[in-house]
């Protein structure tokens, strides 16, 4: 479809503009050889698709986390702003394995907040205008960290049926983590 765009100084260009789409890799008239890792195209592309839902949430999560260590106040501050950086520390790394994973299957693996919002099961969190206070912080950060497992499962489940053992891992390592972090984070409030 042809579509004029205005550049940074305002002016037409006439390009051409298209609908991009996740993509296999590689592209089709590639030179490279096509994948052959033991997993057949129907598997790898089920367990690509589930593992972008789960690199939505854990984004998402990260996202929500790192923006409350920014914003917390009250008498749990100091805790809950070394705690909460802990953590999105700790979710910042393991988010580039989930997409390394995905373009080792041999998909594209989403990353901009559009297709971020699509995909993820956890709520943007507003933001500045509406920042919630310390408890209210840590249910949702529990709540979100519960949900990146319920996304792990459901994917785990998938990649265990196709025989792709480092997806299992990967997931096994990171249902592990976001186990731990929803007790951790429901503990302060009982």
């Amino acid at each position: 479809m042809a579509k004029t765009t205005k550049t940074g100084k305002g002016k037409s260009t006439g390009a051409k503009s298209t609908a991009r789409k996740p993509a296999a890799s590689p592209a089709p008239g590639s030179s490279a050889p096509a994948i052959d890792i033991g997993i057949g195209n129907a598997d790898r592309k089920k367990i690509a698709d589930g593992l972008s839902h789960f690199l939505a949430d854990a984004y998402t999560l990260y996202l929500k986390t790192h923006n409350f260590h920014w914003n917390v106040t009250g008498p749990m501050f100091n805790a809950l702003h070394v705690m909460f950086e802990t953590q999105y520390t700790e979710q910042w790394t393991a988010l580039d394995d989930i997409a390394e994973r995905i373009r080792a299957l041999g998909f594209n693996a989403p990353g901009s907040y559009a297709e971020f919002i699509k995909l993820s099961s956890i709520p943007e969190e507003p933001g500045l205008s509406d920042i919630p206070d310390w408890k209210e912080m840590v249910r949702q950060l529990t709540v979100g960290n519960e949900a990146v497992c319920r996304t792990a499962r459901k994917v785990l489940k998938t990649a265990d049926d196709a025989g792709d053992d480092p997806t299992v891992d990967l997931l096994t390592q990171r249902l592990q983590t976001h186990e731990k972090y929803a007790w951790m984070l429901r503990s302060l409030l009982q």
